[in-house]
């Protein structure tokens, strides 16, 4: 069971081990008994922290599941952009021009 932070309005902060499936009750204050709503604490840091950190935090969370990669390539690796490049094939039209229908239309060849 988790422990979970309660507030009594005039008591202040108390603690108490809850089952998950119970979480979003209520608990009664321990010194007066009142029903009282569960709250969610943040640490101070995190309020005084500037807006770029909080942010950059915030990324690296959403990412630590998976590595960022560079651009280092294995030898093992097959099909690698920079060493197997298909070239697309060329088609003629009947006034001689060049079609690559496999290519994108919108970019210069070089």
């Amino acid at each position: 069971m988790p422990l979970y932070d309660y507030k009594c309005a005039e008591h202040g902060l108390f603690h108490q081990l809850v089952e998950v499936a119970d979480a979003g009750e209520t608990r009664a204050c321990p010194t007066c008994g009142t029903l009282c709503a569960r709250v969610i604490l943040v640490a101070p840091t995190v309020l005084d922290m500037a807006p770029e950190r909080r942010a950059a935090f915030a990324r690296n969370e959403l990412a630590a599941h998976e590595p960022r990669r560079g651009n280092h390539h294995s030898e093992k690796e097959q099909g690698c952009c920079h060493h197997a490049k298909a070239k697309p094939k060329v088609f003629y039209t009947a006034d001689g021009k060049k079609m690559f229908p496999s290519a994108r239309p919108w970019m210069i060849s070089h």
